[in-house]
């Protein structure tokens, strides 16, 4: 039995506020309206000492309208057969319902330790009405709030009882994280799914259907990786509702965690002005950046296509034109280990650090041959660089008038940087003190 509980249960009973409560972030969507988590979610938590996962999953429901309930019964499913612990969360005010009884009836035939959640018991009333779910013959019901943390300890001391070890304190710790972005509809959680080869996030081609950045631990090459996969990026404008713009707040997120972001974009409709804005805010941020070009298999194509659209991305990126850029066809699995490897190299290369007596043998030639121009009769001499301590490549030059370095000069030297050292797919940094 794994040090893993999946939180269950019909939708718009708490599972996203309980989910949130346990690991003490808040990282799930929450809204009033039903249906808006739709894949699994993990996190982590610790209680008196044992560590564990948590797993927060749609709203179980059947014979609904909703397009998405078949996947997310799935999804619940899935969630139910990976965990050690089944957390079903019912709601106090509701009441119980038919929905929760035919539900109780699959968590039976699961034969996984189940424990009663009534959530939404904020007053000593509320916690009495938590006695009809005895009904569902699933033991003891716990009420809880997940909203203010009631009674949360006693239900976190029933759940650590059913684990066999204290488990790992943080198992993503170290590993490289890779975050999926892009437009709504360009086949972010198709490419997951194709890496995985499940589903692990629902696909549909209706724009929006990812709401949640969603984590999944990822092996290929005998090298582990941490991928999310994220909502659709829109610009502010068209970002219409409440759920929209937490979706959108939980893929900058993902940005910010981030090693590495790969960043698709639809080969029909080619690089539009959101893809440069999210590119931008990569670039921003110092990540390391791989730009996938999806669905080439639409391209109506000969040999001069592939290189004709690469000069063109490059020269409308410019002067973010660092990055690798990968055409590939999900639907096809068209390349997308290759996207996978360059994901690998653009990481190594974001870590890369170049010896102070490596750097000074190799720019300072470069900087002699062409020197900063001179401003106001000033002439600005460069003597001495290193690279500092940081997540992504950072240089300091050393010289008499830093005021006076221009963005052209620096774009001159950032090209000779990459020309000594490579640092494919990754920003540098520099910064100009006066010696």
């Amino acid at each position: 039995m794994s040090n893993i509980v999946a939180i269950v249960g019909r939708p718009n009973v708490g599972k996203s506020t309980l989910f949130n409560r346990l690991i003490e972030q808040k990282k799930a969507i929450m809204d009033n309206v039903s249906g808006v988590t739709r894949d699994r979610h993990y996190g982590y938590a610790e209680w008196t000492g044992k560590f564990f996962t948590v797993i927060d999953t749609g709203g179980y429901v059947v014979g609904s309208e909703d397009i998405f309930e078949e996947a997310i019964r799935e999804q619940v499913q899935i969630a139910m057969e990976e965990a050690g612990v089944v957390l079903f969360v019912v709601d106090c005010i509701t009441g119980m319902t038919d929905l929760d009884k035919d539900f109780a009836d699959v968590l039976r035939r699961s034969k996984k330790p189940v424990i009663l959640v009534a959530n939404k018991a904020d007053t000593t009333e509320k916690s009495y009405a938590a006695m009809e779910f005895y009904e569902l013959g699933l033991g003891d019901p716990y009420p809880i709030s997940a909203e203010n943390g009631n009674n949360t300890g006693d239900l976190l001391d029933a759940v650590v009882a059913n684990f066999p070890d204290t488990g790992e304190e943080n198992p993503e710790e170290g590993i490289p994280r890779i975050a999926i972005l892009g437009r709504p509809n360009v086949g972010k959680s198709s490419f997951l799914n194709a890496l995985l080869g499940t589903e692990r996030s629902i696909v549909t081609d209706i724009a929006g259907t990812t709401r949640d950045a969603i984590h999944t631990r990822y092996t290929l090459y005998g090298k582990d990786f941490i991928i999310t996969d994220t909502a659709g990026m829109r610009r502010k404008a068209r970002v219409n509702d409440n759920i929209e713009f937490y979706s959108t707040l939980r893929s900058m997120r993902a940005l910010e965690e981030c090693d590495v972001a790969v960043i698709i974009l639809d080969a029909e409709r080619g690089l539009e002005a959101q893809d440069l804005n999210i590119i931008g805010m990569a670039d921003r941020a110092k990540k390391g950046i791989v730009l996938m070009v999806n669905k080439w298999d639409l391209i109506e194509k000969d040999s001069k296509t592939l290189p004709t659209m690469e000069k063109e991305l490059y020269q409308r990126l410019a002067p973010m034109d660092y990055m690798p850029i990968i055409f590939t066809s999900v639907l096809e699995k068209t390349r997308i280990y290759k996207v996978i490897e360059k994901i690998a190299e653009v990481y190594e290369e974001r870590s890369r650090r170049v010896p102070t007596s490596q750097l000074n043998e190799a720019i300072l030639p470069e900087i002699e041959a062409f020197p900063p121009p001179s401003i106001n009769g000033k002439y600005v001499k460069i003597k001495y660089l290193t690279q500092l301590p940081t997540p992504s490549p950072t240089f300091v030059l050393f010289c008499n008038y830093p005021q006076y370095i221009k963005d052209n000069y620096e774009r001159y030297l950032e090209k000779k940087f990459r020309a000594h050292f490579g640092f494919e797919g990754v920003p540098i940094t520099m910064f100009f003190r006066k010696k």
